[in-house]
């Protein structure tokens, strides 16, 4: 199911696959990618029978590169740039931009740089291939690492991040360095990959939407706000998640008798 030129999307048992499907040219946004991903967000936020959704790219080379630099003009290296009206064309790529508070899992494929940090800067967690590589090349062309690492900030240690943007196209962070530092959750074969994140998208549809959603949402908010101002404004996030349709929810669960096995890797 998908009427996307740039994207995938199929939908099955509460779980969404969206896939950055421009292959050929390594997953990179162009002026089509860039206006469809904010439907997508949409779309799949307003599905009621979505819960959760993983985030791939197409083939193994790369989930996603960046920019299209093909779909930009070259220029000839002068520069106007007015903060004030400028517009990043990455900026509305991201589900949380959107208000899709479902959570989203990236499924990392090959390489991801520069723009893709957009993508991944804004998803709940990150399982990533044994060849899966990190990088932002923006310093090596002459241009500021700014936006893209100010999403990264809080998934990464200070002295890593600075590492990956100060050598920019010359060094490549390895799945396993990004497992290491705390900005990949999981590393996979290229095989496994998608049964992986599968799986992890599955057993959280399995849960009470709302307790879901109030987690995703107070776990953000927690990230952004000031200590007191996220337990301040915890209590109404209790409210939403802890709905009469959630604690229904999960207390049939736990008088069934079926208990979860948990996956310990």
């Amino acid at each position: 199911m998908s009427d996307y030129e740039t994207l995938l999307l199929e939908t099955s048992d509460g779980v969404a696959t969206l896939t950055l499907n421009r292959p050929d040219r390594y997953n990179a946004f162009d002026a089509t990618m860039v206006a469809e991903l904010p439907r997508a967000w949409a779309q799949l936020r307003d599905d009621a029978d979505v819960r959760a959704v993983v985030l791939t790219g197409a083939g193994d080379a790369a989930f996603c590169t960046g920019i299209d630099r093909d779909a930009v003009p070259a220029g000839d290296g002068e520069y106007t740039f007015d903060p004030y009206t400028y517009t990043d064309p990455g900026e509305a790529l991201g589900p949380k931009t959107h208000g899709m508070w479902k959570p989203v899992i990236a499924a990392v494929n090959g390489m991801a740089c520069g723009g893709a940090f957009y993508l991944l800067g804004e998803v709940e967690f990150l399982i990533a291939a044994e060849s899966a590589t990190f990088f932002d090349p923006h310093v090596t062309y002459g241009m500021a690492a700014v936006l893209e690492p100010t999403l990264l900030a809080p998934r990464m240690p200070f002295g890593d991040l600075m590492r990956m943007m100060l050598l920019a196209a010359h060094a490549r962070l390895s799945a396993r360095r990004a497992l290491e530092v705390g900005l990949v959750s999981e590393v996979t074969t290229a095989d496994e990959l998608p049964e992986r994140a599968r799986w992890a998208a599955e057993a959280i549809a399995s849960q009470p939407v709302d307790a879901v959603i109030a987690t995703v949402r107070n776990l953000w908010m927690a990230q952004e706000l000031s200590r007191r101002q996220a337990l301040d404004l915890g209590n109404f996030l209790l409210a939403a998640g802890n709905s009469p349709e959630a604690l229904a929810e999960g207390q049939r669960f736990f008088a069934s008798g079926q208990r979860v096995r948990p996956n310990i890797r």
